[in-house]
């Protein structure tokens, strides 16, 4: 009874083995056919890289260009804005000038006075505009380079099989990336060489 309580355990224990076994090596088959997602061939370990956006956006060519765009056009607006300001201190000038020398009548300062406070609000209104559309214009321009930035890292990623790339800044949620796992100026170079093309087209 004894021998074959053993060889009962025995069988037992070899089926379990071997359904342990199987049961894992299935599983591996399946990693290995999901390693492919979308068009983005994923390692089968796990694996992850960082990008320092610091340095990124001090060296990335679209950057720069994006930034002397805003700069314009922010000394556009402030060009106009002086101007109008200029026009509206003149305008002040010569009504005080005209109260001062008794040249208008009592109605006729009312009426100007009125224009001017009217010209006024129109400048407090039109520089706060301004300062509503530079805003505006920077959002847009910081997405089309985040925009540019992903969509790389997209094509990119599809020979290197990264499951994750992590953004990296001074005081951001990274506190610290293995040297090894730096990919920004391999990412850089890449980005600057896509834009350089783009802007030849």
């Amino acid at each position: 009874m004894k021998k074959s309580t053993l060889i009962l355990n025995i069988f037992f224990g070899v089926a379990i083995i071997v359904l342990f076994i199987l049961h894992f090596t299935s599983r591996g088959k399946k990693a290995a056919t999901s390693e492919v997602y979308g068009n983005t061939k994923l390692s089968e370990q796990f694996s992850t890289a960082w990008v320092n956006v610091d340095t990124l956006m001090s060296k990335y060519d679209m950057y720069f260009d994006m930034k002397k765009e805003l700069e314009e056009s922010s000394r556009k607006k402030e060009s106009e804005l002086n101007a109008k300001s200029r026009s509206f201190e003149k305008e002040a000038y010569d009504f005080q000038e005209k109260i001062q020398k008794g040249l208008v009548t009592r109605s006729e300062a009312q009426q100007l006075q009125n224009n001017l406070a009217n010209k006024e609000q129109e400048l407090y209104r039109l520089r706060d505009e301004m300062r509503i559309q530079l805003a505006e214009e920077e959002q847009v321009k910081l997405r089309i380079i985040h925009n540019s930035i992903t969509e790389y890292l997209k094509d990119y990623n599809a020979d290197k099989g990264y499951h994750i790339i992590l953004s990296n800044t001074f005081g951001g949620p990274v506190l610290y990336g293995h040297p090894a796992l730096d990919i920004t100026n391999e990412v850089l170079e890449g980005l600057n060489k896509r834009y350089s093309a783009s802007r030849k087209n």
